[in-house]
This record gives C-alpha cells, sequence and structure tokens, in this order.
C-alpha cells in the first residue's frame, strides 16, 4: 500500500552512483577524488596506470625524482624535505663526490651562485655551474661552455622549452632552468643514496636530507646549508628577518598578487600540491623583492 526502500538492482549487479545498475567489475577506479571507469588509463609521475576490475595497475617505470630551488631560497630535495635558506655565496647544491669515495669517484656537480635580491637581505639564485668533466654556467638568460675537454664530444645537449632552458646530460642529471631564479634538477634512480648537498642525499627518506659536509645529520638548516659553501671565505648566513615584517607597506599588495594560488583558478592543482606553502613562499618573495 506504500513504497517500501529495498534492492534497487538485479542480483549480481550494483548502483553505479548515477541511477543505474552495472556489474561490479565494471565499477570504476578511484585516484584523487575522480573516478575512471574500467580501461581508463592516467599518468602518474613517470608511470601508465589502467583501471582494471576495480583496481589500477600500473607500469613500474623508475622515475627521475626532482630537486628544484626558486625564488627567494626556497628548495625542495630530490626526498621532497622543503626549506628556505638564504646565503650570499656559491653552495653545492648537488654532487656525487660524497663520504669515503669524496675526492675522486664522482662525475658531476652543481653549484648555485647565490646573491641578494633585495635590500632586506633576500638571496635569488644569479648563476647556476654544472661540472661534467666540462664547465657550463647558466647565467644572466643563457649558457657558456668555459671549460672544453679537448677534441672530446660534449657530454649535455642544450634545448629550449616553453621558458626554460633544458640541459640533457649523458650521466642521467637533467637541468631546468628558467634563466632567472628557479632551477630543476631531474635525476636518474641510479644515483639514489650517492649525491650529497642541499639537494639531499636522495635515498628516499626525507629526514636524513640535512646531511652536512662531513657526512652528519643535523636538525639546524642554517648548519647544514653553510656546511656547502664552496669557498670559506664566504660568511656564515644567518636568519634574516621576515621580508614582510621588513617591509610592512608591501604585506597587503603581496597578500593580494599572491592569492591566485590558493583561489579557484587552480582548485583543480590543490589535490596534487600543497597550495599553502607555494602561497607563503610567493608572499615572502613579493615582500622582499623590493628593488
Amino acid at each position: 500500500t506504500h513504497c517500501v526502500s529495498g534492492c534497487v538492482c538485479p542480483h549480481d549487479q550494483v548502483l553505479d552512483g548515477k541511477g543505474g545498475c552495472i556489474a561490479p567489475e565494471d565499477c570504476p577506479c578511484i585516484h584523487n577524488g575522480n573516478s575512471y571507469s574500467a580501461g581508463e588509463s592516467i599518468r602518474v609521475g613517470c608511470n601508465n596506470c589502467t583501471c582494471r576490475n576495480r583496481k589500477w595497475q600500473c607500469s613500474e617505470e623508475p622515475c627521475l625524482e626532482t630537486c628544484s630551488v626558486y625564488g627567494d631560497g626556497h628548495y625542495t630535495t630530490f626526498d621532497g624535505k622543503r626549506f628556505d635558506f638564504e646565503g650570499d655565496c656559491e653552495y653545492v647544491l648537488v654532487q656525487n663526490y660524497c663520504g669515503q669515495q669524496a675526492m675522486n669517484q664522482g662525475t658531476f656537480r652543481v653549484i648555485t651562485e647565490n646573491i641578494p635580491c633585495g635590500t632586506t637581505g633576500t638571496t635569488c639564485s644569479k648563476s647556476i655551474k654544472v661540472f661534467l668533466g666540462v664547465s657550463l654556467v647558466l647565467s644572466d638568460g643563457h649558457s657558456d661552455v668555459i671549460q672544453r675537454t679537448p677534441g672530446g664530444k660534449m657530454p649535455f645537449q642544450i634545448r629550449s622549452m616553453g621558458i626554460y632552458l633544458v640541459v640533457d646530460t649523458t650521466v642521467g642529471l637533467i637541468l631546468m632552468w628558467d634563466k632567472k631564479t628557479s632551477i630543476f634538477i631531474k635525476l636518474s634512480p641510479s644515483f639514489q643514496g650517492d649525491v650529497c648537498g642541499l639537494c639531499g642525499n636522495y635515498d628516499g627518506n626525507g629526514n636524513n636530507d640535512f646531511t652536512t659536509r662531513s657526512q652528519s645529520v643535523v636538525g639546524n638548516v642554517l648548519e647544514f646549508a653553510n656546511s656547502w659553501k664552496v669557498s670559506s671565505s664566504c660568511p656564515n648566513a644567518n636568519r634574516t628577518q621576515d621580508p614582510c615584517t621588513a617591509n610592512p607597506y608591501r604585506k597587503a599588495w603581496a597578500q593580494k598578487q599572491c592569492s591566485i594560488i590558493t583561489s579557484e583558478v587552480f582548485a583543480k592543482c590543490h589535490s596534487q600540491v600543497e597550495p599553502n606553502e607555494y602561497y607563503q613562499a610567493c608572499v615572502d618573495d613579493a615582500c622582499a623583492c623590493d628593488t
């Protein structure tokens, strides 16, 4: 005499969430809150994943990990540890001259030269030096080969990709430089655990990335980063004051400009990338770079 709620799908079928009934094996797979039907593929990192029988089946190619340095001293290591460091000197970003074989076994070294880029003591990366048997310097928007191997083949290729200058090397190292203050270093998995510098040791564990030049793990970012100075004559960096406190008149403008990162414009990215850290870095840089 009146409606009674009950099962709505025939035996052996399930609701698809859209008012229809499907076989259980046709249920979707979920990734980052989105549904994908059976047979659909997505790209995760450097691997392809296909939805089969409600589960993702992914290829297992080893992916290159990335270390990034951008803006006013913002670093993310190969193992995903983030830190800020402002030092006015040259620093080793990554090298494979580490530990026992420090002196003679390595094949590459990447150095960043940081210079002041505002009136409050903040620093930005000015030039990148790459040593691979030959010396390559990325500075002032272009690249220069400083030292060549006589008659030898160049161990790298340089190409443009959008706003980036890309250096592909033969040793499993790729650099992407925006010709200004950002550098992204991609490294082959064959170097896992064998590198050192401000980019960390690439062993899959971010907790021990603050390993100093003398191979001790420390908790203090200044002690860690100062140990990777190229020249001992540079002064050690000390913690600089918050740029928005130093330039309070810029703070409201900086927050307004940077709010695009946390806005609807980038909403689709927010499940993949934590926006607040990039927003805070943007505000700091917008307050700091006042020249």
